[in-house]
Parts: structure tokens; C-alpha cells; sequence
């Protein structure tokens, strides 16, 4: 491959590390291509962008990115595939349900949400992260349970006090 290939290469994936504030760094070899085909689609279904890219390019991209995860460059070994996405635990969801039937992607490494994650055994903690939306709706779930309370005790009150009004106003 010429130099100005690799760098149209590395320019387009540090775009790509620019527009998406996740991404995950995996292993998908060894799928067969049907299995490779599936995931691709499960990929396009989450809103997921999979690239398979090489190791050394991506580290340049990585180097040449406002990200700082010079951790993340000890798992450029092998093949590796890039997921990038929108949704911090989309992509940990898509790994965890597709290996119910294969035993690859590995997990590598992820960044989400300003953390780094190393190693296949942080799957789980990245499915646990919420996503933005997620967060929000708790927020809001939180803010309006005081009020509702609130509601609920004017409302009961206001059926005992008109109650005891209506007694009243009968003898």
C-alpha cells in the first residue's frame, strides 16, 4: 500500500474517531463468513459502524486524535475490528448476545464515556453503563417522584377534607 493511501486511511478514521464519541476495539477473526456477514448486519442494525483496519494505521489515527489512549495501544495485536457508535453500550449488548452462538468478537478494549476499558472480562461492566438517554430518563424519573407525591397527598387530603366538611355541613 503507498503513503498516500495510508494517509487517506488514518484521515478517515480519525474523522470517524471525531464524529463518534465510543468506540470499541475487537477481535472478529476467525468467523467464518456467514458469521462475519451476520455480524456486519447486527452491526448496521444497532446504528454500530465495523471496520477491520490495520493495527499500525489505527494507532496513527489514535496518536493523531484529541482522544488520549495510549493504554488502549497494547491490544494492537492481531487482527482487530473497530466498532464506532453513538450509544456507549450498544455495541457491548451486540458482543454479548452474538456470542450466545459464537465464541467471537473478543472485546480488546473500549473507550466510552471518557474511560478506557481493557480486556474481554469488562464486557460486562460496559453493558452495564447507561447511555446518555438512559441517564436522563432517571434523572427525570427522579425529579418528578417528589412532585407526584406531593399530588398524591393533596389529592388524598383534599377527598378527606371534603369529607369532613360534608359531615358537618349534615348535622
Amino acid at each position: 500500500m503507498k503513503r498516500e493511501q495510508k494517509d487517506i486511511i488514518v484521515n478517515n478514521l480519525v474523522e470517524q474517531l471525531k464524529e463518534n464519541t465510543h468506540f470499541y476495539l475487537t477481535d472478529a477473526s476467525e468467523l467464518d463468513a456467514a458469521a462475519t456477514s451476520l455480524l456486519r448486519r447486527k452491526c448496521f442494525e444497532s446504528k454500530i459502524k465495523m471496520l477491520v483496519v490495520k493495527n499500525t494505521l489505527l494507532k496513527r489515527a489514535l496518536e493523531q486524535s484529541e482522544y488520549e489512549v495510549e493504554e488502549l495501544y497494547d491490544v494492537l495485536k492481531g487482527s482487530t475490528a473497530i466498532m464506532f457508535t453513538e450509544t456507549g453500550n450498544a455495541p457491548a449488548k451486540l458482543i454479548k448476545e452474538f456470542r450466545k452462538k459464537f465464541e467471537k468478537p473478543i472485546l480488546k478494549g473500549a473507550y466510552v464515556e471518557e474511560s478506557i476499558y481493557l480486556g474481554d472480562d469488562q464486557l460486562e461492566s460496559l453493558v452495564n453503563v447507561k447511555s446518555r438517554e438512559e441517564l436522563i430518563g432517571d434523572l427525570i424519573g427522579l425529579l418528578q417522584s417528589p412532585i407526584k407525591t406531593v399530588m398524591s397527598q393533596l389529592q388524598s387530603g383534599g377527598n378527606t377534607l371534603t369529607g369532613v366538611l360534608k359531615t358537618l355541613a349534615d348535622k
